[in-house]
């Protein structure tokens, strides 16, 4: 549990990742205002904003080439982090600045992968430099993905940046955490190497934590990542056996929670599916109708694939988020749910399944998160979650791709994305999960300018809104969407 002036602190946030590139100060504090409005107290932001050479237009905070890292301090740069930070604490909000991304699949310039030139920069969250960027611009763009977690001259230059970065805002109460970076896993747009393993991002994490903490012991440092799992795997920070305790009061059972292993994940697994089936059936409820997900037509029941782990627990990933927690300076815990980009499930559940197993999927999720904060004894944090909806399916670009998703796909109606976070956060509430922040914050009316992310209308029709009723809507007034842009409003209320 976290506290704050001596009281738990729990919370729903948001996602912003855009804040700091908005074209002017009124609009970070309408959006900051707004957010508060709606009882968010915690918004996570990009810290970095990496290119490959100067530029006059938008806002960029780093440039990273031929082997050398630039730090642009100037009004287009850093001093936009700064309006964020000052604004944020005139609010009474916190602010999670992330580091960096795993995602930058502009880095390849192969067509699939080639930008699509009617979006301005930062539009999309992976349109913001990164781990890739380094990468290309230390090592080259034919070089694996984890040069970025290994290379001696990246980690120095990624150090150097942390320290700026952390050193600027050391002493300012609107900096909730330091999250490493978002997501960080073994591969992206460019490919992994086969020594990756989970060890090298949890080394990684460890070695970046420390720095921070060298500059900073007073906030907390988190990791960013989905919260995958690598069960049964060697550990660098293996959970040290509790001290012998007295014997439980007569009649009362001590409660142990052990860490994650296959059988047990297959045994709560079973027992869960069983628990629903049963109350499925106490209340007459009929399975509902396939759905669409993940591109494939589903049907109602979901399928088996075999008996062995899916890929959010074998360690495929390279993440372990257990050894990650349980490192020393590692305040809390973090993990993602993006269904229709990932998969949950314990036993590779076949991505055809319909909407109900996809909301159970989230809540199992979110109830093996929270054992791991029991187990640890330390929070976790789910730090973005987010489901396509049809309205925000004209926006929706994958994080490892620059291009929307088919026309021919089908989503989820916004009820049904509503009713689905309801759901996920009561369950994070429930199981006691220390926060939970949506994925994405949405902004109207804002300032337009030609050059930067809040730019006027593209040429093409692909980024535009689709239904709308209103000849003048302006999708350029519209905060930066990659599909999920919606507001959270309460706890166990919903989204508008």
């Amino acid at each position: 549990m976290i506290f704050f002036s001596f009281r738990p602190f729990r919370f729903v946030g948001t996602n912003a990742y855009w804040l700091p590139v908005l074209n002017s100060d009124e609009d970070i504090a309408n959006t900051l205002a707004n957010m508060s409005a709606k009882g968010i107290k915690v918004v996570r932001v990009w810290a970095f904003n990496d290119v490959e050479s100067p530029t006059d237009e938008g806002v960029y905070f780093q440039t990273l080439s031929n082997g050398v890292a630039t730090i642009n301090d100037g009004p287009n740069g850093l001093q936009r982090l700064d309006k964020v930070i000052e604004l944020a604490e005139k609010q009474n909000m916190w602010v999670i600045p992330s580091l960096t991304n795993n995602w930058f699949p502009t880095v390849d310039n192969t067509p699939s992968r080639r930008w699509a030139t009617d979006t301005p920069r930062n539009y999309l969250s992976n349109d913001y430099g990164g781990m890739d960027a380094y990468v290309k611009a230390f090592v080259g763009t034919t070089s694996n993905h984890d040069q970025f977690y290994t290379n001696e001259k990246i980690l120095n230059s990624f150090m150097n940046y942390t320290t700026q970065i952390v050193s600027r805002y050391v002493n300012s109460p609107a900096v909730f955490a330091w999250e490493l970076a978002n997501d960080p896993r073994c591969y992206s747009t460019l490919t992994a190497s086969s020594s990756c393993t989970p060890q090298t991002i949890t080394q990684w994490h460890s070695t970046v934590a420390q720095h921070i903490k060298s500059i900073d012991p007073n906030h907390l440092v988190s990791s960013g990542s989905q919260g995958f799992f690598c069960v049964d795997c060697p550990k660098l920070f293996p959970l040290q056996a509790p001290p012998p305790q007295a014997s439980p009061a007569p009649g009362s059972q001590r409660r142990s929670v052990k860490p994650l292993s296959k059988s047990r994940l297959f045994l709560e697994r079973q027992e869960a599916r069983k628990r629903a089936k049963e109350a499925r059936s106490r209340a007459g409820i009929v399975e509902a109708p396939a759905l669409k997900i993940r591109g494939k037509w589903g049907a109602a029941t979901a399928k088996r694939q075999s008996s062995s782990t899916a890929s959010a627990f074998d360690g495929s990933q390279g993440v372990d988020s257990q050894d990650i927690l349980n490192i020393p300076e590692i305040g809390f815990g973090t993990a993602q749910l993006f269904p229709d980009q990932n998969q949950y499930a314990v036993d590779g559940l076949d991505t055809t399944y319909s909407y109900d197993a996809l909301v159970q999927e989230g809540i199992s999720w979110i109830q093996l998160q929270a054992q791991s904060a029991q187990t640890y004894g330390k929070p976790v944090f789910l730090t973005g979650f987010g489901l396509v909806s049809e309205s925000n399916a004209p926006f929706f670009v994958p994080f490892n791709n620059t291009l929307p998703v088919e026309s021919g796909r089908q989503f989820i109606t916004d009820q049904q994305r509503d009713e689905a976070y309801v759901q996920w956060l009561n369950a994070g509430y429930t199981s006691g999960l220390a926060g939970m922040v949506q994925y994405q914050w949405g902004q109207s009316n804002l300032t337009v300018e030609a050059g930067t992310a809040i730019a006027p209308p593209p040429t093409s029709a692909k980024f535009k809104r689709q239904g709308t009723s209103d000849p003048n809507y302006d999708s350029s007034a519209q905060s930066p969407n990659d599909g999920y842009a919606c507001v959270v409003f309460a706890l166990s209320g919903g989204v508008s």
